[in-house]
């Protein structure tokens, strides 16, 4: 939504936050702001009504009915827990400020968004994608259709619900058609691309992107079909102080017999029909974005290297196991699946 619709000079007549207020509809708040575009207020219909019945006029300036010290966040801050909180509080629409002062940059409506995460994001998109052939042939596998979409444009669409702006896409094989879908992707989000000149493993390309701004780094397959909550990922990141936090998946085993320990052939015990559960590799990461100095340059390099590196050298890599839907793309039979479960799942 316009930045725009949403503000008003603190010196505009309450008759003119009427009309702006009306045509926001279920979304009617307004936040006032001075000559330096710095948040002086809030105002609803109900803080024109209150000034009203004591005795404002319409053609008096909104500072005169306005709510002082409305909720806000910052641009940079680590605020989810503040957001989640508000979210839960039943606020709707939130400005977000600048680090170093009160001007407002940006207005995070939970309607339209979930959340406000302060990540980057990288979808590794290169890959030939040779297991779907003939259907990558042509077409890179990230913009094969699933239902209406291409599969990479659920991922983009989902990490932009989750407030993410800043997103590049490595490509290489058929990378002119990626450029053309971005070119015309509608979006709010910044997304930039970076080009292999030579196939680079599931995580090499990385190293040339060189402009990262926040400190924490989202890496996703884009071959991914998944409702995973990526604020959950991110809290228990930070909660866990993790350098790298991994989305597994739990892979349930049952044995139909009972089953021994046996040492120096000798039991020492058993289960009865027992249940393992294992933990698969769901190809979405968090990392601290000190950790790309582990990954080198120029060299091929994939996330299973990256994990041993960083557990050779003492650093935290934590799972976190998603409960709800994720499939790999990879093969038809994938592929044939995720055409009918798009149909039942929100992705």
């Amino acid at each position: 939504m316009s930045l725009k619709k949403h503000l008003l000079s603190e010196n505009a007549s309450i008759n003119e936050a009427l009309v702006k207020i009306n045509d926001l509809a279920q979304d009617g708040i307004l936040f006032a702001h001075n000559e330096k575009n710095e948040l002086v207020g809030s105002i609803t219909d109900g803080d024109i009504r209150r000034g009203l019945i004591q005795g404002c006029a319409l053609n008096a300036p909104v500072r005169d009915v306005l709510q002082a010290h409305p909720k806000f966040v910052r641009k940079s801050e680590n605020a989810v827990k503040k957001l989640i909180e508000l979210r839960e509080k039943g606020f709707r629409i939130i400005p977000i400020l600048h680090d170093d002062s009160d001007e407002i940059i940006g207005i995070l409506n939970f309607r339209l968004k979930h959340s406000y995460l302060p990540i980057e994001a990288v979808i590794m998109a290169g890959g030939k994608g040779q297991r779907l052939r003939p259907l990558t042939e042509t077409i890179p596998k990230p913009l094969l259709m699933i239902g209406e979409k291409p599969i990479v444009e659920y991922t983009i669409d989902r990490l932009e619900r989750y407030g993410i702006n800043k997103l590049w896409l490595s490509v290489n094989y058929l990378g002119d058609q990626l450029q053309e879908f971005v070119r015309n992707k509608e979006t709010d989000m910044e997304i930039s691309l970076v080009r292999e000149t030579r196939p680079l493993g599931t995580i090499g390309s990385i190293t040339l992107i060189d402009s990262f701004q926040k400190d924490t780094i989202l890496l996703s397959n884009s071959d991914l079909l998944t409702n995973v909550d990526y604020e959950d990922f991110y809290v228990d990141f930070m909660e866990s102080d993790a350098d790298l936090s991994i989305v597994t998946i739990p892979y349930k085993v049952e044995v139909p017999y009972a089953v021994m320990e046996v040492s120096n052939g000798n039991i020492s015990d058993f289960k009865e029909k027992p249940t393992y559960t294992y933990y698969s590799n769901g190809g979405i990461y968090l990392f601290k974005k000190e950790m790309l100095e582990f990954i080198p340059k120029g060299e091929v390099f994939s996330a299973t290297d990256f994990m041993s590196k960083l557990i050779e050298n003492g650093k935290t890599v934590r799972s976190f196991p998603h409960h709800g839907y994720w499939l790999d793309i990879g093969r038809h039979d994938d592929f044939k699946r995720a055409q009918e479960d798009v149909k039942l799942f929100d992705f």
